[in-house]
């Protein structure tokens, strides 16, 4: 696997990530408005590393760099598992200072555990139209 920032030949492979994922992800809301545009969108001004595998884009982290907010985080469903979400922190970190911070769906359980797991610590819930979320922060290097 080999991290680097996007390049213009990842756009189109990650927009159909984007929205499968998201489509996949949230499945208690109706999807039926994600769009496969969305990803420019969602994260126009955002640093993004992607995650390749034999040249294909496999996962991605963009990263709101003024506030080390980490806006979005996905790996295809095909390489979960494999440490590429823990990777791709990594190399967030390099780039980026602590505390990172990031906003996650408390039904979106999967990530909820990743973000415990990875040595992210819950500061505080708050509510949005999709539901409850939680406030995760990050202030060391992870493993």
């Amino acid at each position: 696997m080999k991290i680097t920032e996007i390049t213009k030949s990842d756009f189109e492979p990650l927009k159909i990530l984007f929205l499968k994922e998201r489509q996949r992800t949230f499945s208690w809301l109706d999807t039926s408005e994600f769009k496969l545009d969305d990803f420019e969108k969602h994260t126009q001004g955002e640093y993004i590393l992607v995650a390749h595998i034999n040249e294909i884009p496999v996962g991605f982290i963009s990263i709101w760099m003024p506030n080390s907010f980490i806006h979005h985080l996905y790996v295809d469903q095909e390489y979960q598992g494999q440490k590429i979400g823990t990777e791709l922190l990594k190399a967030a970190i390099q780039k980026t200072k602590f505390p990172l911070t990031l906003k996650c769906l408390e039904n979106n359980i999967k990530a909820v555990e990743f973000y415990n797991k990875t040595g992210f610590i819950e500061k505080e819930k708050g509510r949005s139209e999709n539901g409850t979320y939680i406030l995760f922060e990050l202030s060391k290097d992870i493993n």
